[in-house]
């Protein structure tokens, strides 16, 4: 194999309304966390929810679209590619955390089951993977309907 992945695909609520910083240089990142949870059934018949917390990252134009439409609660579509960081704590001590770089985010609407404001599923790319440079978020490109879920068009596929 000539290369590696490093490809994350995430759909989870935001716990809290992102945190949005400007850079010296006038650069825009914006940090918040999602939950995304997974439900089974265990040996003992009982339902167990298990939910994982992900810390995201924006910047530029993806920054400036969370800083304006994302809130508490929101659910959201994220693409990106993990990262891991170290730094040194207040107490001296060498800590390490991870973190999803989002180059694409589509808004799904309000809370769970809420119907919110973004029902219009909203979709943004960050036009380049460097975190600095000219860098704007464009709503994506609309699914064609006949590749679309439950399209009639299926008999004309080759396979």
């Amino acid at each position: 194999m000539a290369g590696s992945v490093n490809k994350v695909i995430l759909i989870g609520n935001l716990g809290s309304d992102p945190e949005v910083r400007y850079l010296e240089s006038g650069s825009a990142v914006a940090k918040f966390n999602i939950a995304t949870t997974e439900s089974y059934t265990n040996k003992s018949g009982e339902r167990v929810d298990n939910t994982e917390w992900h810390r995201i990252e924006l910047w530029e134009g993806l920054a400036k679209v969370a800083e304006k439409y994302l809130k508490k609660g929101n659910q959201v579509y994220i693409e990106g590619r993990i990262r891991t960081d170290s730094w040194t704590d207040k107490e001296g001590q060498q800590r390490t955390g991870v973190t999803i770089r989002a180059n694409s985010m589509t808004l799904l609407g309000g809370p769970s089951g809420s119907g919110g404001q973004g029902d219009g599923n909203q979709g943004y790319q960050q036009q380049s993977s460097a975190p600095r440079g000219n860098q704007s978020a464009r709503p994506s490109d609309p699914i064609p309907p006949s590749l679309a879920a439950g399209s009639d068009d299926d008999d004309d596929l080759p396979f």
